[in-house]
């Protein structure tokens, strides 16, 4: 038994339809930034009105909108919260046998300064991660690195959520890029060029903005040299690659030009003065220790080590095929291919697919506890340490890990029902302007559903067939989904989650940072938008 999506409601036009199929993003806005609940509160009513929607305003079939919930359930625990929940349990291992103490003496005698900090292992490190990982790795590494060297848990992760912006269109070896090819049929390499030239001129200012947002302008005194060396390092390098070579190493070699251009400014680099109000007086007493030898900081830094090299390990082509072999595809019961999309949002009526990957081995979260088990192993951790720690992450998740599995069933239904498709077509109706509100269609498709790859396959067609429509480049139109998108990451309940789960923030500061990036993201949404515009009218850049 088949069912076909329509995306007008109750008769009504297209403007009507959009507002009712949007009232689970507006029940999720309200608990959370006006009413300041908890976001795993605000993620289960949000589940309750998507049923409500699906069933009653879409007529879907019950057993179809059950199914759907439940699969986006599945994938908000697997992989998502399997990354999460290795990625803290790392950090735990070191914490536990006393390593993160020299970490934090390490980076405390690079600098003492919590911006320089902020942009070594958030903006640097954690698009380093973002590239050869993501789904939440580098957010919840890099986060609980900061709450471990004394920034309070709310700076911690806004400056994360922040910084995760620059590399996240080429996340994962450039997954969602290659998803987006896959979609629209166009090529991998020349939308890989027109996502660079849309993130490129964003990544400049990322280090810049990223300061500014936290610290305010007097943050910028002193160090506006190290910001501006990390953007011009990062941004350049992701232009040229994105453009001249290709996507998959677009993130790791940008991030790793970023980690080498810091380190050299501040190891050469001296300013005229101190700006002591940025280095806290606990960062004092680490910078002043001194007995700690070469030998002792690398031993300490094992754990990191050892999670690069088993993610990229995890990425290399021969042994990512070898361990995704032995995945077992699950077509979802009750759900795949049950729910035809139809025209517009697709060129001909076509079944929706519906396929679990349980991919344990290849998993990125599964590189993230190889490098767990063999940091416990070096470090001398002993099993019942071991087990308590693990035991104790368990504990700490569970809240986190509810909200994120409601948050994707609301995702999956809204998408199998057909709601996402209706605000879509909406944005898609904007004529000239197409080009600027092409970018907040993207940052729909994350905010939705926390990824940019689900968003290049939710909405990637739809961009190439109203692009064709009003004569635009298809290729810019979908990477401006993609690149738009990035900027919908920071307010997406699930990166929330990993972010609040990373650093145990409390529920007041899990809405308060809600809203603090909301602002941010609508903002950076904007400049994404003002390029499109600008390429498709102005300087008329073809990709095609």
């Amino acid at each position: 038994m088949t069912w076909s999506q329509s995306y007008l409601v109750f008769g009504r036009g297209l403007g009507v339809s959009a507002l009712i199929a949007a009232t689970p993003i507006f029940t999720l806005l309200i608990l959370l930034g006006v009413l300041r609940k908890p976001a795993w509160l605000a993620g289960l009513s949000g589940l309750a009105v998507t049923f409500v929607l699906a069933i009653w305003a879409y007529h879907m079939p019950a057993v179809t909108a059950v199914s759907a919930a439940l699969h986006g359930a599945a994938f908000g625990l697997f992989p998502i919260s399997w990354i999460v929940f290795w990625a803290i349990t790392l950090f735990r291992v070191t914490e536990v046998t006393g390593k993160f103490e020299i970490i934090k003496h390490s980076v405390g005698r690079l600098t003492p300064d919590h911006r320089l900090q902020a942009l070594l292992i958030a903006f640097a490190f954690g698009a380093f991660l973002e590239g050869a990982a993501g789904f939440g790795t580098p957010v919840a590494v890099a986060a609980t690195m900061l709450t471990g060297l004394g920034f309070t848990a709310f700076t911690a992760s806004a400056i994360c959520l922040l910084a995760n912006t620059a590399p996240v269109a080429f996340g994962s070896i450039a997954i969602p890029l290659v998803t987006l090819a896959g979609t629209t049929g166009l090529p991998l390499d020349k939308l890989s060029a027109a996502v660079g030239s849309l993130c490129a001129p964003v990544s400049l200012i990322l280090p810049t903005y990223l300061i500014l947002a936290m610290w305010g302008l007097r943050g910028l005194d002193v160090i506006w040299f190290p910001a501006a060396a990390a953007g011009l390092a990062f941004a350049s390098v992701q232009f040229v690659i994105s453009n001249f070579i290709g996507p998959q190493l677009t993130d790791i070699l940008a991030s790793i030009t970023a980690i080498v251009a810091l380190v050299a400014v501040l190891r050469l680099w001296r300013p005229a003065r101190q700006a002591s109000e940025y280095i806290p007086e606990t960062r004092a007493a680490v910078g002043g220790v001194s007995e700690y030898r070469a030998g002792e900081v690398l031993y300490a830094w094992l754990p990191y080590g050892l999670l690069v090299v088993c993610v990229l390990l995890w990425g290399y082509k021969p042994v990512h095929a070898w361990l995704d072999s032995a995945s077992i595809p699950i077509p979802w019961p009750f759900l795949h291919n049950v729910v035809r999309r139809v025209p517009p949002i697709v060129a001909r009526m076509a079944p929706y697919p519906a396929i679990f990957n349980l991919n344990w081995f290849a998993a990125a979260g599964t590189s993230c506890m190889a490098a767990t088990f063999l940091s416990a192993i070096c470090l001398r951790m002993n099993l019942r340490q071991f087990i308590r720690t693990l035991l104790s992450v368990v504990h700490t998740l569970l809240l986190p890990t509810a909200t994120v599995a409601s948050v994707l069933a609301i995702a999956f239904l809204m998408n199998y029902c057909g709601a996402t498709a209706t605000l879509g077509l909406t944005f898609s109706a904007t004529g000239v302007m197409f080009p600027f509100f092409s970018a907040f269609l993207g940052w729909l498709g994350v905010f939705l559903t926390g990824s940019d790859t689900s968003a290049n396959a939710l909405f990637g067609s739809l961009q190439v067939i109203t692009a064709n429509r009003l004569g635009l480049d298809p290729v810019l139109m979908a990477a401006t989904n993609s690149a738009g998108g990035v900027m919908g990451k920071m307010i997406s309940l699930q990166t929330i989650a990993v972010a609040a789960a990373a650093t145990g923030m409390s529920v007041a500061d899990q809405s308060k940072l809600f809203r603090f990036t909301l602002k941010h993201s609508i903002l950076l949404a904007s400049v994404i938008g003002g390029l499109a515009l600008l390429y498709a009218y102005g300087f008329h850049f073809r990709w095609s």
